[in-house]
C-alpha cells in the first residue's frame, strides 16, 4: 500500500501546476488490414483463407499545463486484431525528459532496434508446445503499478538517450497460475554517424520476479543489444537477445532462450523491398528446471511494400519456419505467402 501512495502523491503533485481546462486535445488513428493468406505446412496440404482481422481505433489525448508540463493518454476503441490497449499517463517536462505513470511499461522494450523482416500478415503457426521466443523484448514484463522515466535527447553524450523503470505487486492471487511480482528494466539508444551512414545503437536489460501458488519461481530476465546502419535508401540492422522466460499458461518456463535477427531494406521511390531472418532457440519445462532438447525456430521473410496512396500501402509478403519441437523437426512448420493492403489515418 505504502508504494501505491508514494505513486499516487507524486502523480497529483505534478498534476497539481496544471490550470483548469474546458477540454484537452483529441486526435484520433487507425488502420484496417485486409487480404489473402495462403499455408503451405509439413502436416497439410495448401490452403487459402481470408485474412482481416487487424483494425483498430484509437484516441489520443493531450494537453499542457501554464508551466509547460504535456500531459497525455490514449485507449482504444477498437481493436480487432487483440485486446484493447488502454495507456496511463506521459508527462513531458520542459528540458524534453517524460515520465511514464501508472501502465508505465519496461524500458528494456523501449529500446529495441527495429530489424526489417518481410511485408504484411504472411505466419505459420507452429504447434503450441513449441515455446521458442522469437522476439527481442520476451523477457520484459511489467504491472500496471509501475513507472517508466525516459532521458531527454543528448543525456550526457550528443546521440544518448536512456530510460528506466520499475514496477510493483499489483496483489493479485497466484491461485494455480503464476503471476508477475515486480519488476525493473534499463535501456539506451545511441545514435550517431560515420561518413555518410547514420547508426543507432540500442540496448536493454530487465528483470521481474514471480509468484506461484506452489513453487518457488524465478522471474523472466534477459537482455538485447543490436544496431541499424541507414546509408541513403539503404538500412542494416542485427539483433541478438537471450534471457529466460515465465509462461503463466501452463505454469511452464523457457530457460537461456536466444534470439539472433538479421534484416535489409532498400526504398525505391514508392516501393520498399525487406527481408529478414530469425534464429531462435530455448529449453522449456517446469518452473524450477529445464526440460530436455530445445525447441527452435529459424525464420525467413522476404517482402514488397509498394505506397498506392496517402494512407494506402499494398503488400506482398512471404514466410517460411523450420521449427523444432523438444529436437524434432516440427511437422506444423511451413511456409506461408500474403497479398492484401493495409488503410490507416
Amino acid at each position: 500500500m505504502k508504494k501505491e501512495l508514494l505513486l499516487a502523491s507524486a502523480l497529483v503533485s505534478t498534476m497539481g501546476f496544471a490550470s483548469v481546462a474546458n477540454a484537452v486535445t483529441a486526435t484520433m488513428s487507425g488502420m484496417h488490414q485486409t487480404g489473402l493468406q495462403g499455408d503451405d505446412t509439413d502436416a497439410a496440404g495448401d490452403s487459402i483463407i481470408s485474412h482481416d482481422f487487424t483494425s483498430d481505433f484509437s484516441v489520443s489525448l493531450s494537453e499542457t499545463t501554464d508551466g509547460g508540463i504535456g500531459i497525455a493518454s490514449s485507449f482504444m476503441l477498437a481493436n480487432e486484431s487483440g485486446a484493447l490497449h488502454t495507456a496511463g499517463l506521459t508527462l513531458t517536462f520542459t528540458d524534453g525528459s517524460k515520465l511514464d505513470v501508472i501502465n508505465g511499461g519496461n524500458a528494456a522494450k523501449t529500446h529495441d532496434i527495429s530489424v526489417p523482416g518481410g511485408a504484411g500478415s504472411a505466419g505459420v503457426t507452429v504447434t503450441s508446445t513449441n515455446n521458442t521466443q522469437t522476439g527481442l523484448d520476451f523477457f520484459g514484463e511489467a504491472t500496471a503499478i509501475g513507472v517508466e522515466w525516459h532521458s531527454a535527447a543528448d543525456f550526457m553524450a550528443d546521440g544518448l538517450k536512456v530510460s528506466a523503470s520499475v514496477s510493483f505487486d499489483d496483489g493479485a492471487a497466484a491461485d494455480g497460475s503464476v503471476e508477475l511480482e515486480s519488476g525493473w528494466g534499463v535501456g539506451a539508444t545511441y545514435v550517431t554517424s560515420a561518413g555518410d551512414t547514420a547508426l543507432t545503437v540500442g540496448a536493454g536489460l530487465a528483470d521481474s520476479e514471480a509468484k506461484d501458488s506452489g513453487n518457488d519461481v524465478d522471474g523472466s530476465n534477459g537482455f538485447h543489444v543490436g544496431f541499424s546502419a541507414v546509408t541513403g535508401d539503404l538500412t542494416v540492422a542485427a539483433a541478438y537477445a537471450n534471457g529466460d522466460k515465465i509462461i503463466p499458461t501452463g505454469e511452464k518456463a523457457i530457460y537461456d532462450n536466444t534470439v539472433t535477427k538479421v534484416g535489409v531494406k532498400y526504398v525505391a521511390g514508392d516501393i520498399t523491398l525487406s527481408a529478414g531472418m530469425t534464429s531462435a532457440e530455448g529449453d522449456d519445462g517446469t518452473l524450477t528446471a529445464a526440460g530436455g532438447s530445445n525447441d527452435s525456430q529459424d525464420i525467413t521473410e522476404l517482402g514488397i511494400s509498394y505506397a498506392v496512396a496517402a494512407g494506402v500501402t499494398a503488400n506482398l509478403g512471404w514466410k517460411d519456419i523450420d521449427a523444432k519441437n523438444e529436437g524434432v523437426a516440427d511437422a506444423t512448420g511451413g511456409s506461408s505467402w500474403y497479398v492484401g493492403a493495409v488503410m490507416s489515418f
